[in-house]
């Protein structure tokens, strides 16, 4: 097997090398200005970017001097504006304002009855008006009162008299910064399709359409599959580059459709970018679920792409979609938003490559979540939840290192809810806190147990995620239990969801401070929902490494690729790597032979509580833990 060594960057590069990562075909590369607005029409925001599209924009003047309208009137004519509405009484400018909406207002401070500080007072109440870019005309030469419109959200003055080619200037560089913020306001910086802002003021827009002419559409949210494991083994930059290509490929097929049998009397289906590794399709009309799924086929087909690295063998990278439908699965935004994303969790979770329709079931389950989340709130003092130890093992050694901590929920159904199922309901519930608190007060017992039995113990992992708990707070729950007797080398603190954007200098202070007392810090689920970006904001001890890699090992070369990635990558930066979800003889064989540091997994031996654990894997101090067997059984020497 070929690792990823040969082509990966060694040091800081000024410009791009031959041998640079890319996943571009010819004729594949960023998506141009010219295509984009081809493939997602944005006219006025586009027109507006340059010098003479501005002079479509509307010109509104508020000034209680007529004989100033109309020289400005004039000016602007002749520089070439030809939209300009106006009032010569202040009292109108709101109400005027609120049904013009115009690209800039002349605002004449000094008026009888309303004055333009009022009106600016105003405007900045309102969510819509706010923005909109003022240019204030006053005569005054006190900085006061030109301080007091600028704090009341003034962009910029003129002077009276107003000179004309200062006025058409000011005009200009306004009009052109409120365009080019309007259009960062609304499309994606990596894609340039229109974003999630969009995806929601055009949604409510299709939706009153549909109503108002009784026809159905859809909601199409397209998850690419695996993105994270590309951005983890490959970099971002390569992550980044494939949503790039597969945007242009989705964007193709959409506009394929532009006229057809899926466009309403006003629009066409409209790509966006949604979120991370998602993108959306609005469906404005489809007559029956059949057309709609033929689409969708198409998409499948046309958002898979393939790249192949010296050395490396072929990656190939597909895409999943799940379908709400209106107004069969709702008739508001948010929840045909809401429903689409659970249909396409739902076809990810079936297997890459696959599409699925929202339907009740779907929203059955997200009900009975719930009603679980409910629940749970009473199983820690009904006695329904157990801790369980999971054994951790060295590799190359053959021996006992370590444990993780698992909580398990035995629900009065029958039904056992217990690893990512139990963490998610806790944050839902807010749980989070109260378990994790029981999670290390059970831990501290046992290891003080273990220690009083002569036992030999191995450190114990404890998992949180900082997606429902605050790391402050975990901070002071773990120092808790290290004042109730706790030994700090006895904990591996194992964390998700780490914010990309980092943590709070004292949280990371706290938390450096611990494991210099001897505390592990894991990034757990790397591969899956955590990447490189997570592993550089916090010092870590070990990578935990997503079960779903071991899950697809045996069958699926880009995995053992991804891995290979994944261990030279921690070998550099000297991190221990684990490997999670270990079931079979042929996964340890290559991890051993690629020299990764430790594994666990149903391989090595179910999860068991405290007294069983010890009873199965603890040996005497003082006499070395094995791991004999494919069963897992150990025994000391």
């Amino acid at each position: 097997m070929t690792t990823f060594e040969s082509t990966r960057p060694t040091g800081p590069r000024s410009g791009m090398d031959s041998d640079a990562p890319t996943v571009f075909a010819p004729g594949e590369e960023k998506l141009t200005e010219q295509a984009l607005r081809a493939l997602s029409p944005q006219e006025m925001i586009w027109r507006h970017r340059s010098v003479a599209g501005l002079a479509e924009a509307l010109i509104m003047m508020v000034d209680d001097e007529l004989l100033n309208i109309e020289m400005t009137q004039a000016f602007l004519t002749e520089a070439g504006y030809k939209h300009f509405v106006h009032t010569d009484d202040p009292q109108l400018a709101i109400a005027m304002l609120r049904k013009e909406h115009p690209g800039v207002l002349l605002l004449d401070l000094s008026m009888p009855k309303v004055s333009g500080h009022e009106i600016l007072a105003e405007m900045r109440e309102d969510p819509v008006l706010r923005h909109v870019p003022v240019i204030v005309l006053t005569s005054s030469t006190d900085p006061q009162v030109k301080l007091r419109a600028l704090a009341a959200g003034a962009m910029d003055f003129l002077s009276k008299p107003v000179d004309p080619s200062e006025l058409g200037l000011r005009i200009r560089n306004t009009l052109a910064a409120s365009a080019y913020r309007e259009y960062l306001g609304q499309h994606d910086a990596l894609t340039g399709l229109p974003n999630k802002l969009s995806y929601r003021k055009d949604a409510a827009m299709i939706l009153g359409e549909g109503r108002a002419e009784g026809n159905s559409g859809a909601f199409l949210h397209v998850g690419v599959d695996g993105l994270g494991r590309i951005n983890d083994a490959l970099g971002r930059v390569v992550g980044d580059q494939l949503l790039q290509r597969i945007a242009k490929r989705l964007a193709s097929c959409v506009q394929t459709e532009a006229n057809g049998e899926l466009s309403s009397e006003n629009r066409d289906p409209k790509l966006y970018r949604f979120d991370g590794d998602e993108f959306a399709i609005l469906v404005p009309y489809m007559d029956g679920v059949h057309s709609a799924a033929a689409f969708i086929t198409r998409l499948l087909e046309d958002s898979t792409v393939s790249f192949q690295r010296p050395g490396a063998p072929e990656v190939f990278v597909t895409c999943s979609v799940g379908v709400s439908v209106f107004p069969t699965d709702g008739g508001d935004a948010d929840v045909l938003m809401r429903n689409a994303g659970l249909a396409l969790r739902h076809a990810k979770q079936a297997g890459p490559h696959r599409y699925e329709f929202f339907s009740p079931r779907f929203n059955e389950q997200a009900l009975s979540r719930l009603d679980l989340a409910a629940e749970l709130r009473h199983a820690l003092a009904r006695d329904q939840v157990e801790l369980l130890f999971e054994p951790r093992v060295d590799i190359a050694a053959g021996r006992l290192v370590g444990a993780q901590a698992n909580l398990r929920w035995k629900h009065p159904s029958g039904r056992i809810v217990e690893g990512d199922e139990l963490m998610d309901l806790a944050g839902t519930s807010e749980m989070d806190v109260a378990l994790t608190e029981w999670m290390l007060e059970q831990v501290n017992k046992h290891t003080r147990n273990w220690k009083t039995l002569g036992l030999q113990t191995v450190p114990v992992g404890i998992k949180a995620s900082l997606a429902h708990i605050q790391l402050r707070d975990l901070m002071l729950l773990v120092n808790a239990a290290l004042t109730a007797g706790m030994d700090p080398r006895q904990i591996s603190l194992e964390l998700q969801r780490v914010p990309e954007e980092g943590v709070p200098a004292r949280d990371a202070t706290a938390l450096g401070a611990l494991r210099k007392r001897g505390m592990r810090l894991a990034l757990d689920r790397f591969g899956a929902s955590a990447s490189v970006a997570q592993l550089r904001r916090l010092g870590f001890d070990e990578l935990k490494v997503d079960t779903s890699f071991m899950r697809d090992l045996e069958k699926d070369p880009t995995v053992q690729a991804m891995l290979l990635g994944i261990g030279d990558l921690a070998r550099r930066v000297k991190l221990n790597c684990v490997a999670t979800g270990v079931d079979s003889a042929l996964q340890v064989a290559f991890l051993r032979k690629n020299g990764w540091d430790q594994a666990q997994g149903r391989f090595f031996g179910d999860s068991l509580d405290g007294n069983n654990f010890a009873a199965r894997w603890l040996p005497r101090v003082g006499k070395p833990m094995r791991v004999a067997g494919a069963d897992g059984a150990p025994h000391s020497g």
